[in-house]
């Protein structure tokens, strides 16, 4: 790209076609990456529910064999748990959160590439249990003994293990990186009580998974060690104990539920106040209560695991917990509730999904405290309550977010708008078919049906609740295969959308849409919490909040054929823009990392080719100029 005289050019040479997506190190491709790949998990973890339901939808049915059952159902739940929510919304923070703060990209640019790779081979490496005679079968919880060879022969649960493993590498680099990025990254004059919400919720997520995944990463690599060593950490036989893992598991577990929904509450803190038309109400109680779920998140674990026969004691310390931490989540629900009354609320489909969002979480949430009451969780602990309780706050909470997100952000990332009539039946539709398929389940469950059957007793009732829940997945699928449409109908469409469509609060609306690689022409500087929104309506600027500095005369400005962007009345720019180079080593070295997990598994004396790949992709990150 051209500029004035005397500079220099704005970004690096770089690669074209598959080559750009194998080296790319921009956090908007890579950001973008993930989203594409999450979404892709997410339709075969989709698939495999409605699989799994139609072989619930009578009792006796014989769809599914039990063995093929449990392969689906350990991959549906390990698919949307670990490739598919977690990795939406790390995406969502790659490419959102970094312009939000105003920075150019991630503070290491080629280990977010590798972050994504390592990710998405972890996947594959799960999934290629279907093609390498036989999937993991032990649950997506994975509980001793079941995952060990008496009970799971094949290497499923191997490649389980070797999966989780890699991707918790990636999400673990991923963490220190967004937290670096955040602490150190943001434009001048944004402090810590500037940022934007979603970014507070993204840092905080940040800090769970760098603390919590370490310990699923390690019971991982335990199960691996006593499935294929005889190491004995989990088989009472050999004087262990079962109730490890899953403390180790539910360490992470109970955090996990908190990595997946805080960035939610930041996409819905982010969606209200700009279709409300105000600022978000009680904006550092957000944030408060934010930290609290954080601390607290890592004081609850145990109450999954009320029927173990722990003492009394302790499951009273974990049932109190259990309550309290319900408190920092209505205080959000509470202010997204007052940033709507009284303001000038449209109605767009990014805030239906948003207010979806609310009211699906609330019943999730109630049916939580439910399950926190320890003679009430003893009752229905093994039953189909769970899966409704589980499902509401992660597919009415977590997903609902997404779509609103991905709804409200879709014009920024693509320079594409979604269709609104289109976008509406997908809402009703998804909101229908969510609770016909999940609100049975709390019915069913104090009906005693249990979970994780393949198939059940003709009781009373439960044949026509399944058929419902069957009839409401379909109706949940037809929603998604709207959305798709939608999707490639707006990609396909020649009309442009505006930079700002949604006249935005925050720093992403302040540059075109899709934003160049460099984001900013100048790093914007920060005086009010609605920076951009300031600028657009200065008269209605809070007495508190200055407006950005108007560009100096004189300044060095840097020509583009992007759009115009609207809010670059900022610093000048000073010599160079420094953007990353392109890459290949992060992918060569989670291609080796990979190499090893497979030869680990079936060929150990493979193993040193995978750890010389890997280590010559170090060498030659080491050698690379920046």
């Amino acid at each position: 790209m051209a500029t004035q005289a005397g500079a220099v050019s704005l970004q690096p040479r770089r690669a074209t076609g598959i080559w750009r997506l194998l080296s790319t190190t921009d956090h908007k491709e890579i950001g973008l990456l993930y989203i594409y790949s999450g979404f892709l998990f997410f339709l075969l973890g989709g698939l495999e529910a409605l699989l799994i339901r139609v072989q619930l939808t009578q009792p006796g049915m014989r769809f599914l064999s039990p063995e093929l059952y449990n392969q689906i159902f350990t991959m549906h739940g390990t698919t949307m748990i670990f490739l598919f929510a977690m990795p939406i919304l790390i995406g969502l923070a790659n490419y959102l959160a970094i312009l939000m703060i105003g920075a150019r990209d991630m503070a290491f640019p080629r280990l977010n590439a590798f972050s994504f790779w390592v990710f998405l081979f972890g996947g594959l490496v799960m999934y290629s249990g279907f093609i390498l005679g036989g999937a993991p079968d032990a649950g997506w919880f994975a509980y001793a003994p079941l995952a060990n060879p008496e009970y799971s022969p094949s290497h499923g649960m191997d490649l389980w293990a070797m999966g989780i493993i890699l991707t918790g590498i990636g999400s673990i680099v991923t963490a220190v990186n967004l937290i670096v990025t955040i602490l150190n990254l943001r434009a001048p004059g944004m402090t810590l009580l500037r940022m934007p919400v979603f970014v507070w919720m993204v840092l905080i997520t940040a800090f769970l998974m760098l603390f919590a995944l370490p310990s699923l990463t390690v019971d991982a690599v335990l199960l691996f060690l006593e499935r294929n060593f005889g190491a004995p950490f989990f088989l009472p036989a050999q004087g262990a104990n079962p109730l490890l893992w899953q403390h180790l598991f539910w360490f992470f577990g109970h955090p996990e539920v908190y990595i997946l929904i805080l960035p939610a509450f930041g996409i819905i803190s982010e969606i209200i106040p700009v279709f409300s038309s105000k600022p978000i109400f009680g904006y550092r109680a957000l944030i408060l209560s934010g930290l609290t779920i954080g601390v607290l998140g890592f004081m609850v674990w145990s109450h999954h695991m009320f029927a173990v026969g722990n003492s009394p004691a302790s499951d009273a310390s974990f049932s109190l917990s259990s309550m309290i931490i319900a408190v920092p989540t209505s205080i959000k629900i509470f202010n997204w509730i007052a940033t709507l009354w009284g303001g000038r609320v449209e109605f767009k489909t990014p805030l239906l999904h948003a207010i979806g969002f609310i009211a699906m979480f609330i019943i999730g949430g109630l049916s939580g405290v439910m399950v926190a009451i320890v003679p009430f969780d003893q009752q229905i602990t093994q039953t189909y309550f769970v899966v409704a309780h589980l499902h509401y706050v992660l597919f009415g909470g977590t997903v609902l977010a997404v779509f609103a997100g991905v709804f409200y952000w879709f014009p920024k990332m693509t320079g594409r708008m979604l269709s609104e009539t289109l976008g509406k039946w997908q809402f009703w539709l998804m909101l229908i078919g969510l609770n016909l398929t999940f609100f049975p389940m709390h019915l069913l469950g104090m009906d005693g049906m249990p979970r994780r059957v393949y198939t059940y007793e003709d009781n009373p009732g439960w044949a026509l609740w399944n058929s419902l829940e069957t009839i409401g997945s379909f109706i949940l699928g037809l929603a998604i295969l709207l959305f798709i449409f939608n999707v490639i109908r707006s990609l396909r469409s020649q009309e442009q959308a505006p930079d700002d469509p949604w006249d935005g609060h925050t720093l992403e609306w302040a540059t075109s849409s899709p934003p160049p690689a460099y984001n900013f022409a100048s790093i914007p500087t920060v005086r009010s919490l609605r920076p951009v929104w300031d600028q657009k309506y200065p008269e209605f600027t809070d007495e508190d909040s200055s407006k950005i500095d108007p560009e100096p005369p004189g300044s060095v400005t840097i020509p583009n054929t992007d759009p115009p962007q609207p809010t670059d009345h900022t610093e000048p720019v000073e010599g160079n823009i420094h953007l990353p180079s392109s890459s290949f080593n992060p992918i060569l070295i989670a291609f080796g990392l990979t190499v090893v997990s497979y030869a680990a598994i079936y060929a150990l004396w493979f193993m040193p080719v995978g750890i010389l790949i890997s280590m010559a992709g170090i060498v030659l990150w080491n050698w690379e100029t920046p």
